[in-house]
């Protein structure tokens, strides 16, 4: 009893020390508790071959030379004013698709951070000022930059991100991004 005695002031003194009503507590964050930057950008749906036909900013031959593949068919997509370009082996299977994007600077930069994530991938920053990434990709290669409200990411069946980024540059030089 003598024990309970002692300990009830302190008790009491302790009790006023909390949130009087639960109204008192903030409430809980919806905030992501990451400190990563976020992207509202809504990001176009992925470009599929809609038809035949000759890619705008590149030749067969300049994609041959850089990826080391016979090009015998070139599709593109309905994207409009860049299509994306898709070439393929004689075998018939894709070995090389490049994406041009001119937009929103928000949404280049959210494409190449989906194709090449910043954290997963090694750093590109080739042509001189444009950045984003490359990594491994299936059974190839993605080399994925922005600059801009403009991206451009090349997707090759080869395993040398020297080959699509060899492309890519290509590209950005034809389109003058």
């Amino acid at each position: 009893m003598r024990r309970l005695l002692v300990l009830a002031p302190a008790l009491v003194l302790l009790a006023g020390c909390g949130p009087s009503t639960p109204a008192a507590q903030s409430p809980p964050s919806t905030a992501p508790a990451s400190s990563a930057p976020t992207h509202d950008a809504a990001l176009p749906p992925d470009p599929q071959p809609a038809r035949t036909g000759e890619c705008p900013y590149l030749s067969n031959e300049t994609v041959q030379d850089a990826n080391g593949q016979h090009v015998t068919k070139v599709s593109i997509s309905a994207d409009e004013p860049d299509p994306t370009c898709f070439f393929y082996r004689p075998d018939g299977s894709l070995q090389l698709t490049v994406r041009v994007y001119v937009g929103k600077s928000d949404v280049a930069t959210a494409l190449v951070n989906k194709a090449a994530p910043v954290d997963t991938s090694n750093p590109a920053n080739d042509p001189a000022g444009w950045k984003g990434g490359y990594q491994p990709a299936g059974d190839g290669v993605v080399y994925a930059v922005a600059k801009g409200d403009a991206a451009v990411i090349v997707t090759s069946n080869q395993k040398q991100s020297i080959k699509a980024r060899t492309v890519a540059k290509k590209a950005i030089a034809a389109l003058k991004l």
